[in-house]
């Protein structure tokens, strides 16, 4: 029996070595496939840049290095990497023109917004650009639009349908399982809270959210009306019957697109385009090539850091954390005092987007924004979303960007705190006694909810983190604090209309904030570097390991729309409870 035991311990030590043996070759083998896939690449002559929209669109991509390799369930297109091939592709001659291929895409329309520009901009060198779809979204015909040509398939379609925002109420769904929110906010427009104690919209609510996707929505159709050459009513009287139905022909006919063809057909036309034969291939080189493509860095250093998700004191540990970036409060702190030490640096951009999230990380980003201020300008470009905490952090820059379909604004606090009472006591059959030395000792018990004094306190809390919020806006915008409490009680805007308000200095993407920290730095000459680096290999195999990002993925398509539902209540003991955001889901399509 002894020496069974230790047999069996030395096998077990065995396979432990020869595992960790593996996976360090593993690795060395990996980082030997990227190290080489990261090489410098050159440009074919005679090239095109192809762009797949499929997938989401994320602020960065970096962190996706694995699935270049490994493949994902779920594709990742980052905005960075985007601008910057479109922009090499405009400046590089061996590239002769872009190839958009329409997938399932999503992303915001201040996103969209941004290549969509860049596409524009693209264009005034006199190259072409051609568009291919099966199916198009309306969020990626909008982004097509802009091509030269846009073809598709005989038997696909085109879904434009207009805008609708459906937000989603759990208050009887909680109440189902004994548990009830408890809410304290400040602002009639904060509409947050709504989805924990309401079946429907509040007046209010619904006045600014008819705002904002109206006009987002006015900002789509002008695009496509102006590309495309149709009126701009005969496009909303097209969303109204939904002409997605009427089948390609039609769709062909009311100028949406200049031809339908097979994906066979699409190729022989884009070799027409470089002038080869129909027996040659065609040179093709991908987004992530073109982040290999050498680039001159003449000049000095603007940093733009990407400062995008939920905003958070502590990062979400273990598997199903919610799929989505985040900011942590603590790890962006270091990384601009970081920038702020970095003599290298001389400006910096914030690309911001976020819905906001614990107001206490909204403060100390405030902070390190304004300590950051101290050494060297600060821009902030506002994306899709930059909103209550979003907003916050962003007040005190120099100047403030935003796409005219940016959602910003939205200046308000609330506190969510869940009432398990029912849960405990009458679900689960739970008895509660309570001894103590001071009126409100048992603060925060989860036998009760809170009474009217405890409310009372928790009231002028609020209140307080509401007067903070208006003040860091007022000195930031140069306002006082009743022109702010005009435009507050957690109003959102969409960024042209932050722009009247003086939320915003101008309308513009990346491109001007770059230009304009430049202009505040007092540099002629300048490149652009992005921050905070994707994290490093071994930091992606670890999270992969976990099954983090997979299992994401793999909920994500399963629940589809409810996954955003799942998460949150899943997530509600992590959150801060004093949050500074917009409405969890605006669930906007």
């Amino acid at each position: 029996m002894k020496d069974f035991f230790k047999y069996v311990l030395a096998t077990v030590v065995g396979i432990i070595l020869f595992s960790i043996i593996v996976l360090i070759l593993g690795a060395m083998s990996l980082v030997g496939m990227v190290a080489s896939g990261e090489a410098t690449k050159n440009v074919s002559d005679n090239s095109v840049l192809v762009m797949n929209l499929s997938g989401t669109m994320e602020e960065q991509a970096g962190d996706n290095t694995l699935s270049r390799y490994f493949g994902s369930v779920a594709n990742s297109i980052g905005l960075e990497e985007t601008l910057d091939a479109i922009q090499k592709a405009k400046d590089n001659d061996n590239i002769k023109g872009i190839y958009m291929e329409a997938g399932t895409f999503s992303a915001d329309y201040a996103s969209l917004q941004e290549v969509r520009n860049a596409l524009l901009d693209f264009k005034k060198s006199g190259k072409w650009i051609v568009a291919y779809g099966d199916i198009f979204t309306q969020g990626t015909y909008y982004l097509c639009s802009v091509a030269d040509k846009v073809w598709m398939n005989p038997s696909g379609e085109i879904d434009w349908h207009g805008m609708a925002s459906e937000p989603m109420f759990v208050k009887d769904l909680l109440a189902k399982v004994g548990i009830k929110m408890q809410v304290i906010k400040v602002g009639k427009y904060k509409s947050a809270t709504e989805m924990y104690t309401e079946d429907r919209m509040s007046d209010a609510n619904r006045e600014q959210t008819q705002a904002y996707i109206d006009g987002i929505w006015r900002n789509i159709v002008s695009a496509v009306s102006q590309s495309r050459k149709i009126s701009a009513d005969s496009l909303n009287a097209y969303a109204d019957r939904l002409i997605m139905f009427e089948g390609a022909e039609a769709q062909k006919k009311y100028k949406f697109v200049d031809g339908l063809l097979y994906s066979d057909q699409v190729k022989a036309e884009v070799k027409k385009l470089l002038e080869i034969d129909e027996d040659k291939s065609i040179s093709q080189i991908s987004i992530s090539d073109m982040g290999m493509v050498k680039e001159k860095h003449d000049g000095e250093k603007i940093a733009i850091y990407y400062a995008y998700g939920d905003i958070v004191d502590s990062p979400s540990e273990g598997l199903l954390t919610g799929g989505g970036h985040q900011i942590v409060a603590n790890e962006m702190n270091k990384d601009l005092q970081s920038l702020a030490d970095d003599e290298d640096v001389k400006a910096v951009v914030i690309r911001v987007n976020s819905p906001g999230g614990s107001a206490y990380a909204s403060e100390q980003l405030w902070h390190q924004i304004e300590m950051l201020k101290t050494k060297k300008p600060v821009v902030v470009s506002m994306g899709g979303y930059a909103a209550s905490g979003g907003y916050y952090m962003s007040s005190g820059a120099n100047y403030i960007f935003a796409e005219p379909t940016t959602i910003t604004g939205s200046i308000g606090i609330f506190g969510v705190i869940p009432d398990r009472s029912q849960l405990m006591t009458q679900k689960l059959g739970l008895k509660f006694d309570e001894v103590k030395t001071n009126r409100n000792a048992a603060f925060g018990s989860s036998a009760r909810p809170f009474n009217a004094e405890e409310l009372s306190y928790l009231q002028s809390y609020i209140n307080r983190g509401y007067q903070l919020f208006r003040k860091r806006v007022a000195d930031g915008r140069k306002m006082t604090i009743e022109q702010v409490e005009a435009i507050a009680q957690g109003h959102v805007f969409t960024g042209e209309d932050a722009l009247k308000i003086k939320l915003v200095d101008e309308l513009g993407g990346l491109d001007k904030a770059v230009a304009k920290a430049a202009k505040l730095a007092k540099v002629d000459e300048y490149y652009t570097s992005g921050y905070p680096a994707p994290p490093s290999i071994f930091d992606q195999l670890m999270q992969q390991a976990a099954g983090g990002n997979y299992l994401d993925e793999q909920m994500r398509l399963t629940l589809g729309e409810y996954y955003e539902p799942f998460m949150l209540l899943r997530q509600a003991n992590e959150m801060s409870p004093i949050q500074a955001r917009l409405p969890y889901f605006l669930n906007i399509h």
